[in-house]
């Protein structure tokens, strides 16, 4: 029964943000400020994101394979390559580190 507890409330709360997201007038969302804010919220999410899932397991610091993947891709970003070429890099050397490493 806590299961269905758990998933009404979520429901409920996925709806109340919903609402409180249409209710907010649209003179507010055309501030500058605002409009800066919802252009850069995704990419700090989607940065804090990736760093927790390559640098974290469980509660530890972790610095293995991942990281150097990323750091490759970092590196043919800088070089402005495509984006199939930034993902390819970086799968390659992670999986080139864990062959090395195990």
């Amino acid at each position: 029964m806590n299961t269905w507890i758990a998933i009404a409330a979520t429901a409920l709360g996925c709806y109340l943000v919903k609402l409180l997201g249409l209710s907010v007038p649209a003179g507010v969302l055309e501030r500058p400020a605002v409009k800066r804010l919802a252009a850069l919220v995704p990419v700090a999410l989607l940065a804090a994101l990736t760093a927790q899932q390559t640098f974290s397991d469980a509660h530890t610091l972790m610095i293995d394979a991942r990281a150097a993947g990323v750091g490759a891709a970092a590196l043919a970003l800088l070089l402005r390559a495509p984006f199939l070429v930034v993902v390819g890099a970086a799968v390659v050397v992670a999986a080139a580190v864990r062959a090395l490493a195990g």
